[in-house]
């Protein structure tokens, strides 16, 4: 069983920065692949990044990719992602998600989810 807990959401103005973080409870937290995704109003939840167990293999979506930067701290047990040149755009809910095997972009792939947070860019 693993929980998750985002934070670091927030408003921030169009070009501006906000890193998440997810906080994973659970000895087995290095064995589980991290994704985040995101759902705006009215919309799909759509994929964001995945990275690996090790960290050594990651996965953008082409609308975040050179943006938008995964990253994990085993130690922290600890999923980030740094979102740069932020747009309204990407204005959603963002969510992390954990499954056992490797990376994927499809939610349904994912065991684990967190309650999401809100990340809101104005014009």
């Amino acid at each position: 069983q693993v929980q998750l807990v985002e934070s670091g959401g927030g408003l921030v103005q169009a070009g501006g920065s906000l890193r998440l973080s997810c906080a994973a409870s659970g000895r087995t937290f290095r064995r589980y692949a991290m994704g985040w995704f995101r759902q705006a109003p009215g919309k799909e939840r759509e994929f964001v990044a995945a990275i690996d167990w090790s960290g050594g293999s990651t996965n953008y979506a082409d609308s975040v990719k050179d943006r938008f930067t995964i990253s994990r701290d085993n130690a922290k047990i600890t999923v980030y992602v740094q979102m740069n040149s932020l747009k309204p755009e990407d204005t959603a809910v963002y969510y992390c998600a954990a499954r056992i095997w490797g990376i994927s972009d499809r939610p349904a792939d994912y065991d684990y989810w967190g309650q999401g947070t809100q990340v809101t860019v104005s014009s």
